[in-house]
Parts: structure tokens; sequence; C-alpha cells
């Protein structure tokens, strides 16, 4: 499997980073260090995370898949062997929210206890915050790098417009953004291609899409309304619950039924097929799916395969 450059961070990740959303909330502990170990064992080397995971859950806090990551790199001892890519500054509690000098070094602080580990790989602004000057919030990273609490500055949802200004304010004390999370997947493109990827190749940024399979829209698990009822991702998935993405599925299908695949695998194969994309985040919540999600690697669309996705 070759590793593919995030950017200009000089790290190396797997093809697919995954994703730690779903740990502490509808992975349990145990289902989530088996999933954690097979992902690892199998060669692939990040997790993405953030703070607020799982916080929008009932009953939940927030920060339980950080703490569940943590708890797995320490019990097995590979810290130094895998990348971890978190998130801040949404809003935690009253008065925990933003991308201010006070408080975007409080959540830092409080993602690296429960992520149990002297530094964060890649730390990422999980949204803009238009209260805060963007020179003060990369003065902020740029104190974490500094004190070796942060190897790397990120943004994600961040505008093409804001990416540039970030670009602009960077340098003279302040840290520059490396790699960008955007909103991306076969089901919805216009989020990124056009203006966002066009600064992100300019800037030369590390790129890792989220809702990489639309919340499992892609999957083809989801085709009706009544599929979706009961389930924690419901919401998300119903999204895309639209004519044009149910023909979209049916494209899915053929292209997969070709190559003897899954439509999981099509959708990130496409995605790592994009020039600009360093690697799509994708979760899991069993052996079973991650075993799926992993095999997309080994998938090579033709022509005639992309022409019949996009189209």
């Amino acid at each position: 499997m070759e590793m593919r450059k995030l950017g200009q961070t000089g790290l190396e990740v797997a093809p697919i980073v995954l994703g730690g959303n779903v740990f502490g909330w509808t992975a349990d502990k145990e289902t989530s260090f088996a999933i954690l170990d097979a992902y690892f064992e199998a060669g692939f080397n990040a997790v993405d995370t953030a703070d607020v995971y799982f916080r929008y859950g009932p009953g939940m806090h927030g920060g339980e898949s950080e703490t569940v990551i943590g708890e797995w790199m320490k019990d097995r001892g590979v810290r130094d062997r895998f990348i971890v890519i978190t998130k801040g500054g949404l809003e935690m509690g009253p008065g925990m929210e933003g991308l201010g000098r006070d408080y975007l070094t409080r959540a830092c602080e409080a993602s690296l206890k429960r992520l149990q580990t002297d530094y964060i790989d890649v730390y990422m602004s999980h949204a803009p915050d238009p209260k805060t000057p963007i020179e003060e919030t990369l003065e902020v990273y740029q104190s974490l790098i500094d004190a070796g609490k942060v190897r790397h500055a990120a943004a994600s949802n961040y505008s093409a417009e804001q990416l540039r200004e970030a670009a602009a304010a960077s340098g003279q004390g302040r840290a520059a953004y490396t790699v960008l999370e955007p909103h991306y997947n076969l089901a919805e493109r216009s989020l990124y291609e056009g203006d966002v990827e066009d600064t992100c190749v300019e800037q030369g940024l590390g790129v890792i899409p989220y809702f990489s399979l639309a919340a499992g829209f892609l999957t083809g698990k989801y085709r009706t309304r009544e599929q979706l009822e009961g389930r924690a991702r419901g919401g998300s998935a119903g999204s895309y619950l639209t004519p044009k993405n149910l023909e979209l599925l049916d494209a899915l299908d053929a292209v997969a039924a070709r190559h003897g695949s899954t439509p999981a695998r099509v959708a990130l194969a496409w995605l790592m097929a994009r020039p600009s994309v360093t690697a799509p985040i994708a979760s899991a919540t069993s052996l079973t799916q991650l075993a799926d999600i992993l095999k997309s690697v080994e998938l090579k669309l033709t022509p005639q395969d992309h022409a019949e996705l996009e189209r």
C-alpha cells in the first residue's frame, strides 16, 4: 500500500483515514478497540476525531472519541506510529467555544489529556469563528506549535475566501493552515469542487474529506425513509435521499457489479482518484464494515466508471 503525502506537512498517511466520530458512541469501547486494531494491523496509520465527538448524542458530553483513542494508543503502545488528527473550536459547554487565544489553548490542552499524548499531529479549526480575527487564531496555533503540543495547524469547513484570508495572515509569528477537511463525496460535490478545490491546489494543502460515504448513504443501505428510522445517523443520511441521488446509487451498483465490488468501495475509490484529495475519511462500526472500506484501496476505476458516476 502506497502512503500519501499530506500536503506540505511532511506526514505520510494511508489512503484511508479512519473516522473516529463513532468511537464511544455507536461503537462501544470494545468494538472501537477491535476496529482500531484491525485498521492498524492492516498497515493504515491515521485517525480523525474531534473534541465534540460525540456531544450531540443522547447522554453524551463530548470527548468520548478522543478518550477511547487515547486509551487504545496507550494500551497498544503505538503513539509514535499513529497520526492523530483532531479538531477544536465548536461549543463544548458554557464559555467553551471559538478559536480565540484563551479558549483554543484550553481546548487543545483538554484534547491532549483525553488522548493521553504530548502532541497532536494535526490540530484543526472545526469551523470558522467569525468572532475571532484569523490573525489571533493563527498566533495561537503558532504558540502551540512552538510549545511542541501541535505539529501542524489545519482547518475544516472553510470557504475558499477564508482559506485565502488565512494564507495572507500567516507568517511573522502566525502559523499557516496546511490541511483542509471539507464535506465532499459523490453525492455532495458543490461544497468542494470549484473555488475551494482550486485554492487547496494553489496553496498545496492536504485534503481529507469527511462524510466520504455520505453518512452511510453511499453504501446503498438507505434507499427509503423507512430504512432510516431508528438509525443514529439517519438524519444525516436522509438529507441525501433525493431522486437524483437514488439514480447515483443505481450507477454505483452498476460500477460495483462490473468489478465484483461494493458501492462503498466504489465511492471511496472515486474520491481517492481525485488528484487534489489526499485521503478520504471513513468510519466503521463493525469489523465487517471496516474490511469493506479498506478493500477500496485495491479498486482502480476505469474512465467508463468515472464517466458513469459523474454523469
